[in-house]
């Protein structure tokens, strides 16, 4: 029984053993993944960076890559297939530079996210998972982000891009796509998947200011922390709509959350405890 992503399951000859990486080319990986392992009281726990090192060689995990990892970690190639394939972040098949991830989860989705990925999907000309014919922009719809203050939020390769709305979201991968440079909104620059892969894997960017830049909390979701510290928010007045600051009306509890309610203790004509006798 043979099985691929594409074709799903089908019956026949087992597949052939993966072929290897060319000797120069695995003598170089062999380099990176002593240094790798070396990291690991236990050779096996280097095994997601390494799907990362080999990812960061043809942009995503190939059948080879699966066979460097099991060898040099004395794994079966079921063992690192297993878990190739249950992390997103290891791509199972070939893959643009710019992975473009638009998260659809519930606050995004309200927020714009369901129209962006659709205007996006539209705009490129492909589905989720597919890869432009330039091979630039794999469009994909991702899961939270964490990054909820800034909704909607784009990623690409795994870096932000916040606040985004179809226009500004159809911008920047036409820029992607033409070469020119985007910034994401915080965090490091942006670098192409390959890369991003390697840096995940353990290496240091080498980029000039890459790790100054890296930091990538943004000043909302600082806000609890800041509070927690002692530090004092400036204040601020919101005005019902169509109402200025003069003629602004007493203010009125819009919630019942904070308004004086009716309850069994207040209200004679429901009182608190059982209703009937015990017994009855």
């Amino acid at each position: 029984m043979t099985t691929t992503p594409s074709q799903g399951v089908g019956l026949g000859m087992p597949q052939l053993p993966a072929p290897v990486y060319p000797d120069d080319v695995r003598a170089r990986l062999e380099t990176d993944a002593r240094e790798i392992i070396a990291r690991y009281p236990d050779s096996r726990s280097a095994l997601l960076p390494l799907l990362h090192l080999v990812q960061s060689e043809e942009g995503h995990v190939t059948r080879t890559g699966q066979r460097f990892c099991a060898e040099v970690l004395d794994l079966t190639t079921a063992e690192v297939a297993a878990v190739a394939t249950f992390y997103s972040m290891y791509r199972r098949g070939p893959s643009g530079d710019y992975q473009v991830g638009v998260c659809t989860n519930t606050l995004c989705a309200v927020m714009g996210g369901d129209a962006i990925f659709e205007a996006l999907q539209d705009h490129l000309g492909v589905g989720n998972g597919e890869t432009t014919d330039d091979g630039k922009v794999t469009l994909e719809h991702i899961e939270c982000n964490a990054a909820c203050d800034f909704a909607p939020v784009v990623m690409v390769n795994w870096e932000f891009f916040d606040n985004q709305t179809v226009p500004s979201a159809k911008r920047l991968v036409d820029d992607l796509r033409a070469g020119v440079p985007v910034d994401p909104t915080r965090g490091a620059p942006l670098c192409t998947f390959k890369e991003t892969a390697r840096i995940l894997a353990g290496f240091p960017d080498e980029r000039e200011g890459a790790v100054e830049a890296g930091g990538s909390a943004g000043p909302a979701s600082l806000i609890g922390l800041r509070l927690a510290k002692g530090e004092t928010q400036p204040a601020r007045v919101v005005h019902p709509r169509g109402r200025g600051p003069q003629d602004q009306p007493p203010a009125e509890h819009l919630s019942s959350h904070d308004a004086p309610q009716d309850t069994s203790a207040s209200d004679p004509a429901n009182p608190a405890g059982p209703v009937a006798e015990e017994g009855e």
